[in-house]
């Protein structure tokens, strides 16, 4: 019995080692590379540089991302039928939408189309996050200060704000495609 209480203490210790380990990574990571303006500010603005998809493509591409929401999340999925992963719903957008190709991974859509500052992001444009110390996750913004995406195993397609704090702290960046 007294070797199954050290076991446990000794278990207990090195858990907390971990945790600790766990919480003093998360807080090394590099803020993000920039902020959302603040709300009211006027973001869906007409400046900033123009991508190869002309604005009324890309502004149906937000229309068919967001006729997609509710359809369950599913890892490797790009189809309405077998369900989506981040990039595969962005994928299946601009290719429905714009008849464009894009890269299957989201660290290869962080280097698509034009970086753009996010004072100047317009709907069809992509949002990317890093949730793992890397871009890891991005969606489609469609105005407003909202992004469709599918985020998570056991969930939908969605539609969140990118200014709710889980995402604003992991913002990395726009891309105009």
């Amino acid at each position: 019995m007294k070797n199954s209480g050290q076991a446990r203490a000794a278990r207990r210790a090195l858990l907390g080692l971990l945790g600790t380990s766990i919480l003093a990574a998360c807080s090394t990571l590099p803020p993000p590379s920039a902020g959302w303006p603040e709300a009211g500010s006027a973001p869906d603005a007409d400046d900033g540089p123009q991508g190869r998809v002309p604005d009324e493509l890309a502004r149906e591409a937000s229309f068919l991302a967001l006729s997609l929401v509710d359809t369950p999340y599913r890892y490797g999925g790009n189809t309405p039928q077998g369900g989506f992963d981040c990039s595969g719903l962005i994928v299946y957008v601009y290719r429905r939408a714009a008849g464009l190709a894009l890269p299957r991974t989201v660290a290869q859509l962080a280097q698509v189309g034009l970086a753009v500052p996010p004072s100047a992001v317009r709907s069809g444009d992509l949002v990317l996050f890093d949730t793992r110390g890397r871009y890891s996750h991005a969606g489609i913004y469609v105005g407003g200060g909202r992004f469709v995406h599918a985020p998570s195993s056991g969930g939908t397609v969605r539609l969140d704000g990118v200014r709710a704090r889980y995402w604003a702290e992991r913002f990395s960046g726009v891309r105009r495609v």
